[in-house]
């Protein structure tokens, strides 16, 4: 299947849809599934610009409110991770992720998902060494810390996703995985982005925890955003024994959505093709998190993440449990009181206590149970090629024990400063004879014990579907 993949957004949807449609014409080129690497900017009202840490001048309410309103529909099922530039009070109300608009599915913090048989993992946020440690404490209003803080990758979620031990196809981070650089065309990338050289020097450029992920998971593909560049690498990662066949990693980030950038990418993917067209739950991850679940915290103290605590058997518990139960008993999604000291005011009206904190497409959890050739599609492709993804292995250096989230770089935080620039009525559900929950009403080519994805409510989408029914 073709796989779209975009850099940051920035709330441009109408541009990035014409963009597809585009292609589609010139090319007769069209995905059946779009990623968004971050700054997807899911804003649905001025509350929500509000509580978004941008300057003043990039504060606009862009054009996701049509798709969020049913005004309009993504013509291509969408897929993205958050990033440093979000409606932060939004995404909050999806920690576990779940559709924030018709055809427009949001991972959450972290999350993996199954798509024909690909399984597509990812990390919203950026890394800050200062609250890498610390719960997710923040809540509305927010002040000029915490309106920043909340888009902070935390160790929770790296440690959660480290869990999984079945392979991913595909990996979304917003920021780079730190040191990825070296296994590209480093020459170029600091062509075009000169002012980078003294963090590519020092090894200090991107994120250590992406960087753990990366040498734990190793995905066939890794997209990310954030540096507004296109840059592709290919790395080779390093085996545990001489049985183990060699993997590798595709590495590509990409441009903001402007003309004349570098902002979206075709791929063809190998796919299951009797798998069916929904967006499916992946059973391993919703085993990890169920495990996990004690452990989620909401404090803004520090604290590690435990080991050696048999957390792999509960997991496989986790996992029979699901596949033998038929219907989900209560919902997996736990209301996230936020405690801490009194904070200064924010120069930001956060404000939302007039708003219902009620989010009509949170979703629920049932508890049942080769290489590829990177086809350039860009707009406007660059002049200046990445390197070949045909390269030998033994064209490739090993990943430095650098990318490695030490110590250190968690709790080194006392002399970093802080950024400075940068849901209605409920339906009734369905019967509880049916097993599994499908993103698309009407479609019954899904496997019936395979845990699907739905909005939790349809209501403000009524009007689109009576005129499908006319």
């Amino acid at each position: 299947m073709k796989v779209a993949v975009a850099g940051c957004c920035h709330g441009a949807l109408d541009k990035m849809y014409e963009t597809l449609e585009l292609l589609q014409r010139r090319h007769n080129v069209r995905p059946d599934l779009l990623l968004c690497c971050g700054d997807f900017q899911a804003v649905r009202n001025e509350a929500d610009l509000r509580c978004m840490a941008v300057p003043a001048k990039y504060r606009h309410m862009q054009t996701f409110y049509r798709y969020y309103s049913g005004e309009k529909k993504a013509p291509v099922l969408t897929v993205f991770i958050g990033g440093n530039h979000e409606a932060s009070n939004h995404l909050q109300e999806l920690p576990y992720g779940g559709w924030v608009a018709p055809n427009i599915y949001y991972l959450g913090y972290a999350g993996v998902v199954r798509f024909r048989g690909v399984r597509i993992g990812g990390i919203s946020g950026i890394f800050k060494s200062h609250d890498y440690r610390k719960g997710h404490f923040e809540c509305p209003p927010y002040n000029q810390q915490t309106i920043r803080s909340a888009y902070h990758v935390r160790n929770i979620e790296v440690f959660k996703l480290k869990q999984l031990k079945r392979p991913i196809d595909i990996f979304m981070s917003h920021d780079w995985p730190r040191s990825i650089y070296h296994y590209g065309n480093k020459k170029q990338l600091l062509k075009m982005k000169s002012f980078f050289r003294q963090e590519v020097e020092s090894n200090t450029l991107g994120s250590p925890a992406a960087s753990e992920l990366l040498q734990h998971l190793k995905p066939t593909y890794w997209f990310s955003a954030h540096l507004h560049v296109k840059f592709a690498a290919f790395m080779q990662h390093e085996t545990n024994s001489k049985e183990e066949l060699p993997k590798a990693t595709k590495f590509l980030a990409l441009d903001k959505c402007l003309p004349h950038r570098d902002f979206l990418q075709i791929i063809d993917v190998e796919h299951d093709p009797n798998a069916g067209d929904s967006l499916e739950y992946d059973a391993e991850w919703i085993a990890v998190l169920k495990a996990t679940n004690s452990l989620v915290n909401v404090t803004q103290s520090t604290w590690n993440m435990p080991e050696k605590n048999g957390l792999h058997a509960k997991i496989q518990q986790a996992k029979e449990e699901g596949s033998g139960r038929g219907e989900c008993e209560e919902e997996e999604e736990e209301e996230m009181d936020s405690t801490g000291s009194a904070e200064e005011p924010s120069e930001y009206n956060t404000d939302n206590s007039g708003l219902s904190s009620f989010n009509p497409d949170e979703i629920m959890l049932d508890e049942e149970g080769g290489d590829e050739d990177l086809s350039t599609c860009s707009v406007d492709p660059s002049p200046d090629h990445p390197p070949e993804f045909s390269m030998s292995f033994s064209d490739i250096r090993i990943m430095p024990d650098s990318m490695a989230v030490s110590s250190d770089d968690a709790m080194d935080s006392n002399n970093e400063e802080l950024e400075k620039s940068g849901g209605s009525k409920q339906v009734e559900e369905k019967s509880s004879t049916e097993r599994s929950l499908k993103r698309i009403s009407g479609d019954e080519n899904g496997n019936s014990g395979v845990k699907k994805i739905k909005r939790r409510n349809q209501a403000i989408y009524a009007a689109e579907d009576e005129d499908k029914t006319d």
